[in-house]
């Protein structure tokens, strides 16, 4: 089965945590890792097979839409999402995607 990753980009710490554990418990993902984009932008990146990772990308996004309802900030902490089916080599090379000996343990 092709591996996929997903992502979702969110605007802080607490909002990265909830999306995050929600992710990895709505389907058979791997958390394999979070970009600190800018600032206090996140980037939860997940990998597994494409309909689990497309479920958990969209339980990401509810999760930072929930987290948001409960912020008292006017700003918006989900920032966007994508999943990319069968990522190319040489991104899997160059991007910080793959799966690394750390959380082999959770494939």
């Amino acid at each position: 089965m092709p591996m996929a990753v997903g992502m979702v980009e969110v605007l802080g710490h607490p909002p990265a945590l909830a999306v995050a554990d929600v992710m990895v418990k709505a389907a058979r993902v791997t958390l394999v890792g979070y970009e600190k984009v800018s600032g206090a932008r996140l980037t939860i990146i997940v990998r597994g097979d494409v309909g689990d990772v497309k479920r958990s990308v969209e339980a990401g996004v509810a999760a930072a839409h929930q987290v948001e309802k409960l912020s008292a900030k006017d700003k918006s902490l989900f920032l966007s999402a994508t999943v990319i089916p069968r990522p190319h080599a040489n991104i899997e090379t160059v991007l910080p995607i793959h799966f690394r000996r750390a959380v082999e343990q959770f494939r």
